[in-house]
This record gives structure tokens, sequence and C-alpha cells, in this order.
């Protein structure tokens, strides 16, 4: 559980004041799994705002993890910040982060968009959809993630390794919302109509969509917004679809970037009120602008390339629902001869 570090006697409330400024100055220590020059720069602002210093430690999700764990008690960890829920849902299922209730993050994350027990909270949404080449497919013969298993589309999906968290969260999704058997169904149709090989990024398959070498393919927004940012006439050259908008289709599959407080931290307040800041109006314009993801709080409007694209409804499951399924979507992948 969340350790709140609460003064146990009011005769010590003389010590009260100097003591607030002792908890404020503590450091706080993060493991992180996301790209450093995209989060320094947000972690900066919050120590000139605070004088906190935050100390980033930098790896990937599942190096961080393992880390944490062998270091136990000893860890100099108060926060890990990680990307996709299955990575968020692990952490937790593993007991390296703990809960910690908060009324400013319920408030500012979306109930489906947190850990029910508050053991970690989203704080970027990354929406994961269709992208096709608008030379050889109209808008009004997409649809669903679905119907890309149907063979019309044979030879000419574009898809990412299996091996990836992000593809075995999306199949997560589906069986949530169809049972083991339909999704398996689904997973093998699209495996049934691939243009190539599987790529081992989106940015990759985006750029194939662009190049003709298949007409629609699955990836992650962000992705499409850095290669607009980077070479603005690419908006032309691959369009975005969004998926499972019709009625009883479910909507687009919403993965996350997310945070929770260690569970031996040694400032979990100071995590906690570091993890409240960065769901806050102001901290999420810098968390997720020129990331090209988009804000987990309602109340913030996303970067102007991603505010391009429209709205759309979100698919209604618990991320953590996503986690949990996630080894069962690895072993359905296998077995569909997703590679």
């Amino acid at each position: 559980m969340f350790r709140p570090r609460i003064l146990a006697s009011a005769a010590v409330v003389a010590g009260t004041f100097c003591a607030g400024l002792a908890q404020a100055a503590e450091p706080v220590t993060i493991y992180s799994s996301r790209i450093e020059r995209l989060i320094k720069p947000i972690l900066d602002k919050y120590t000139e705002e605070t004088g906190v210093e935050v100390r980033l430690l930098n790896d990937n999700g599942s190096a961080l993890m393992e880390r944490l764990a062998a270091e136990g008690e000893a860890t100099q960890a108060d926060m890990l910040i990680t990307v996709d829920v299955g990575n968020l849902w692990r952490a937790a299922d593993r007991g390296l982060i703990e809960a910690a209730p908060s009324e400013i993050l319920a408030a500012n994350v979306p109930e489906t968009m947190r850990d029910p027990q508050g053991r970690w909270y989203g704080l970027s949404r990354r929406e994961r959809t269709l992208f096709f080449d608008p030379r050889k497919v109209k808008p009004e013969q997409l649809s669903t993630y679905e119907d890309l298993a149907d063979p019309k589309w044979k030879g000419q999906l574009c898809l990412r390794t299996g091996k990836q968290t992000y593809t075995q969260s999306l199949v997560a999704m589906l069986i949530h919302q169809h049972g083991a058997q339909k999704a398996e169904e689904i997973v093998r149709g699209w495996v049934d109509n691939l243009a190539t090989e599987v790529f081992t990024n989106d940015t990759s398959l985006l750029e194939a969509v662009a190049a003709g070498q298949c007409t629609v393919g699955i990836a992650n927004t962000y992705y499409y917004g850095r290669l607009i940012a980077a070479k603005s006439d690419f908006k032309e050259q691959v369009h975005l679809f969004w998926a499972n908008q019709g009625k009883d289709e479910g909507g687009v599959h919403v993965n996350l970037s997310g945070a929770g407080v260690v569970t031996h931290a040694k400032n979990p307040q100071g995590a906690l009120k570091l993890m409240e800041w960065l769901s806050s109006d102001a901290a999420q314009n810098g968390y997720t602008h020129g990331t090209y993801e988009s804000p987990v709080n309602p109340a913030v409007a996303p970067d102007a390339i991603v505010k391009a694209w429209g709205t759309y409804e979100a698919n209604p499951i618990n991320a953590s629902d996503i986690g949990k399924l996630q080894p069962e979507a690895i072993l359905l992948l296998d077995r569909a001869g997703y590679r």
C-alpha cells in the first residue's frame, strides 16, 4: 500500500513547516522507458516550478522492471514511467508499484485509463488505428480492424510484428471484445492478407504504405505525426482512418504511457506529487506536445498536428483489462502464425 508520511502527534506542530520544506526538497528518482529527449524538458520544468530535483534513469520497460525486482528495498527509484498498458499491468502484478490514491489524478485521468486500485495512471493516449494509401483506397472502403481480415484485402495489408507489445495489446482488446476464438479468426485473416513480411516498427510500416508496398496498415498515430512533422507532404501520401466508429463496432484501440509509485520508494509522496502535476493542464501540454500523443486529461487540447486528425470514439475497455489479457494474446498470435 501507499505509505503516506503523516505526523503521528500534534506535539510536533511547531516543526511541521520545516518538515514540509525538507520533504519538498527531497529529490524524485524516476526509472523511465520513455525517450529521454522527449520527457526531460517537462521534468526540468517541474524542477523550475517546485525546486524539486528530478533524477532520471532510462532503459527499456522490461529491463527496468527486472532492475526494480532485483533491487527490492534497496532501490533508489521513486517512480516508474513506461509505455504500453501491458508493461504497466505487469509492474503492478509483480508488486513493483503500489496503490497511490489521489483525488487529483482521479479527476484528471479518465477511469478507463488508470488502474482500478490506483497503482498506475495513464499520462498520454496512444491510439492505434488504420492508415491507407489514398491513391488506391477510398475512406468508404475502410471500417474496422476486423474487416482487414476479409479476403478482399489479400496482398494489401502491412502489419507490425506480433513480438511487439503494441500489437499484443490490440489483440488483447479483440479477445476482450469477441472472445479468443473469434479474435484468432481475425488475426489469421490478417496474416493471410499480408502484402509483405511484418515490420519491426511503425515508421517503416507507414513508409511502406507511402511507397505503395501495401494499401492499408495498422499503426500508432504518433509515428504518423512524427513523419508529418519531418515531411509535411507525408499527410498527402498516407491518410489516417479512425477504426471501428460505427454503431456497436467498439471504437478505436487506445494504449497509454503511464506511471506508478515504486513500492519501495524512498520518497513516495514526492513521486505522487510529480504524477499529479504531470496530469495537470499545463504539464499535459508539455508531456504530449511534440510527441504527437494525445493528452489523457480531457480538459487539454492536443497538439495542432494531432488535432487536425479529428475526434474519435475510443473503445471503452479499461486499460488494465488489456494488460491482463496480453499473455493470452501472445499465445494467440503464435498459434495464428503472426510473427
